[in-house]
């Protein structure tokens, strides 16, 4: 083909791909809708022209569209890897993984079950060999969530809801791709009836060797990026090539799943480069790969549908009723996963409930596009697949494709609006009468400040002035006849307004530099948990949310275990130094909220709400600084090494924009500001780096702080250091029951606890011990004891207490207070001095 024509169509494509967009938005229809159907039309066009002898000008012209070297492997090894890594490095993967059981489950059952539901339903309505007819169920089952997804954000659906959406999405192209596959291999050898159990038993193999070769490609090209930290488009040149590199040395070199390895070196990408990389090489890198994805989705769309005319051409009367089975079990599939499954992910917890009006948006949502095209046009180019077969694959994924787009993408928004998702709740639309209210009066007077300041026509103003009060007053009045919200709505209302500020101050901060990309990640997780705790369970949602943003986390248990029994500190390290970052960051976020209660919430939702809600942060406030004070008594140089950091980063941040001023006042040319800003970045690079925690060269001196261990010399500190071990519990988190075996004593290193035995409870906070009780009576513990703030416990176990308590004259004095203070005679537990 001409290379000059050539590059003509697909320039001419790229103009059709940017006026489908606003297009689309026009007709209110799915992007991908009308991509497919623009396809379609310049298909159909292209080959009536072609054999028409109306004229023959456009010969050339129609023959080049339908020559263009569009072929499977076009799709899979060009166009595939773009999308399936751009949807993982767009993804909040701290927030996938609160859902990870019901992504995986909907996806990979929901691909088993449409695969297995759609091929025995052909094998019996068809003379197809089951191979086939599980092949052609593996190329159908895979879903493009962009129609329903992009429905539902301009809706306000709640998000989690679309990001199981999402995450089930890129899960289940992988699961349906590693499926095809296998159903391939099977029907190009010749097997007509494979056993179902050994086709699944092969499916861990392909997954587990491409989640190998993904990491491993991943964690290569995080090292050459960190090497060239001061070259951002060598970072971007790498970044681009990993996805094919990993795609084609799974494929070709390990014969696993290609699909598998580009979304787990996505996935290893998106968790640690953000640690790695200059915050806006970060930024840079993942704009880079929206438009990459964005031309990528667009063509592979258009480019398929150009194929449909001729994937279409050999159909007969039969293939109808071929494509009616498919369609059928496609939908009974999909019912039986949303309608079945679902509900009881949701009964067992593992799931959030999902409501009936958007399962069945999600099920007439489950449009097939360019992804299944491509598979089924993969089948009719092998010549090892038998012609019969190659046929009958290309029509009934054409034809269910279709039904698909033409038929549920352009009805979804229809159903949507009959299902009453795109209506304001009684509550939201009382709320938004609220906000014009308010803001319509902040306009007002700030447009009469601006009329002063201009000297405007006074008849002009007045004009104006008169017909904005007629809209204030109308607002105000429409305002007052919703005034009836309840309490408890206003305070759900106003704590998901506070969260979402929460949010865009954090998005603020990141772009300041004064929050690192590493931590943004994680204190944006928080907030978006915020913002659905309470816009689900109202209050106690979002303070079930505030509890777990300084909670400690599983892994942190974990590493705590790793540290205390096998001596690795490396994870507990890097998760305390983690951590402390959090807790800073989120320290940072919460002193800023307070203005914008007294502004904005209190003029909405009134003084009641916003001062509970000033209550509500002070409550998080304190238990933040209590969790903040224990890790600073923990390891206070530490501590002020990274408040040190943060200054620092801080100043440079005020430098850059004091030079930026500059340069723009004309104060200093380019060359002065370019070496500037050159010296500027070398020691933000010193700045951001994080100053390293040594938790196993502190722990003595954290016990030499306890007054407990006062009177003990330098070498018993030592070897009490050595003996103690380490526990983190959580505000509520039950230590101790009664009746339970005294073999312990606990210190408190940080936070409280308290006691409660026969009606009666003790408050013990930090320097003070438990548990001695119950082995210096030899009975058994008759208090249970809870955390009531996160604390950090230092555990002795009984026989090191018992010789401990005979070498330390302080310890032997607490414990008589302790007895006293229980109605206990010391007397017999500790001898007198």
């Amino acid at each position: 083909m001409d290379i000059i024509l050539a590059t003509t169509i697909i320039a001419s494509l790229f103009l059709v791909i940017g006026a489908a967009e606003p297009f689309a938005a026009r007709v209110r229809l799915p992007y991908s809708v009308i991509l497919a159907i623009l396809g379609i039309l310049i298909g159909t066009g292209a080959t009536f022209f072609l054999r028409t002898e109306l004229t023959d000008a456009l010969n050339p012209v129609a023959e080049a569209i339908l020559n263009l070297p569009i072929r499977s492997n076009a799709f899979l090894y060009v166009f595939l890897p773009t999308l399936l890594f751009q949807a993982t490095l767009g993804m909040n993967l701290r927030r996938m993984l609160d859902d990870w059981v019901p992504i995986l489950v909907l996806a990979v059952v929901a691909v088993v079950v449409a695969t297995v539901s759609v091929g025995y339903a052909l094998s019996w309505a068809s003379t197809l060999p089951l191979a086939a007819c599980l092949l052609i169920g593996a190329i159908v089952s895979t879903t493009d969530p962009s129609a329903v997804v992009s429905i539902f954000r301009s809706i306000s659906a709640p998000r989690r809801l679309a990001r199981i959406i999402e995450g089930e999405s890129l899960l289940n192209d992988a699961a349906a791709i590693a499926l095809f596959g296998l159903f391939m291999g099977f029907v190009m050898l010749g097997i007509p009836d494979p056993g179902l159990g050994d086709a699944l038993a092969r499916f861990p193999i392909l997954i587990a060797g491409g989640a190998l070769t993904g990491w491993l490609a991943a964690r290569a090209a995080i090292w050459l990026m960190a090497l060239f930290a001061r070259h951002e488009l060598a970072q971007l040149s790498i970044s681009v090539a990993l996805p094919y590199l990993a795609y084609i040395v799974a494929e070709q070199s390990v014969g696993a799943s290609g699909v598998i390895a580009v979304v787990v070196a996505g996935l290893t990408l998106n968790l640690t480069a953000p640690g790695r990389l200059p915050p806006q090489s970060w930024t840079n890198l993942r704009e880079l790969w929206d438009v990459l994805a964005h031309w990528a989705g667009a063509l592979i769309f258009i480019l398929a549908a150009l194929l449909i005319p001729s994937l279409l051409e050999e159909v007969r009367l039969e293939d109808f009723l071929l494509v009616g089975v498919v369609i059928g079990a496609a939908i009974v599939a999909r019912t039986a996963i949303l309608f079945g499954l679902m509900p009881i992910l949701t009964a067992l917890k593992l799931s959030p409930n999902v409501e009936r009006p958007y399962r069945v948006a999600i099920l007439w949502g489950g449009l097939r596009g360019a992804v299944t095209l491509a598979l089924a046009l993969a089948v009719t180019e092998s010549v090892r697949v038998p012609d019969g077969i190659q046929r009958v694959v290309g029509i009934l994924a054409t034809g269910f494709t279709l039904f698909t787009l033409l038929v549920q993408g352009t009805t979804l928004r229809w159903v949507i609006g009959r299902l009453g998702l795109d209506r304001l709740s009684p509550l939201d639309e009382a709320l938004s009468r609220q906000v014009v209210a308010v803001a319509l009066q902040t306009v007002r007077e700030d447009v009469a400040r601006t009329t002063e300041n201009y000297e405007l026509n006074r008849d002009t103003v007045r004009s104006e002035a008169k017909r904005f009060g007629e809209r204030l007053d109308l607002a105000v009045t429409k305002a007052e006849e919703s005034a009836d919200i309840l309490d408890r709505d206003r305070i759900a209302l106003g704590l998901i307004a506070l969260a979402g500020h929460e949010r865009d101050t954090i998005l603020a901060r990141v772009r300041e530099r004064t929050i690192s990309a590493r931590m943004a990640e994680v204190v944006l997780s928080d907030a978006d948990n915020l913002i659905e705790g309470a816009r689900t369970q109202g209050r106690s949602g979002y303070q079930r949310a505030a509890r777990r943003s300084v909670a400690y986390s599983r892994a942190f248990r974990a590493s705590v275990i790793l540290h205390g029994r096998f001596g690795v500190s490396g994870p507990l390290a890097r998760m305390t130094a983690d951590r402390f970052e959090q807790l800073l960051s989120q320290r940072l976020i919460l002193r800023d909220l307070g203005t914008f209660i007294d502004g904005r919430i209190r003029r909405i939702h009134g003084r009641r709400v916003a001062e509970l809600l000033h209550d509500l942060l002070t409550r998080r406030i304190e238990t933040l600084e209590t969790a903040l004070e224990g890790l600073r008594l923990q390891y206070p140089g530490y501590a002020e090494e990274l408040e040190r950091r943060f200054i620092r980063r801080t100043a440079l941040r005020m430098e850059e924009r004091e030079y930026v001023a500059m340069r723009e006042d004309g104060l200093i040319g380019s060359e002065v500001h370019t070496a500037l800003m050159q010296d500027l970045a070398t020691r933000r690079v010193a700045a951001e780096r994080r100053p390293r925690l040594d938790v196993a060269v502190r722990r003595a001196a954290f016990v030499a702080q306890f007054p407990l261990f006062a009177d003990l010399d330098d070498g018993a500190i030592k070897r009490l250091a050595r003996s103690l071990s380490t526990r983190y519990v959580d505000s509520g988190e039950v230590i101790l029951r009664k009746e339970s075996a005294a073999k312990r004593v606990f210190f408190i290193a940080t936070g409280a606890v308290e006691l409660e035995s026969a009606g009666q409870t003790w408050r013990l906070g930090r320097g003070e011990m438990f548990g001695q009780m119950a082995i210096l009576t030899h009975k058994a513990r008759r208090a249970d004891v809870r955390a009531i703030a996160p604390t950090t416990l230092l555990v002795l176990d009984e026989d090191r207490f018992r010789r401990l308590l005979q070498r330390s004259q302080a310890l032997r004095k607490a414990v008589r207070i302790s007895a006293e203070k229980r109605g206990v005679d010391p007397a017999g537990l500790v001898p007198e001095e």
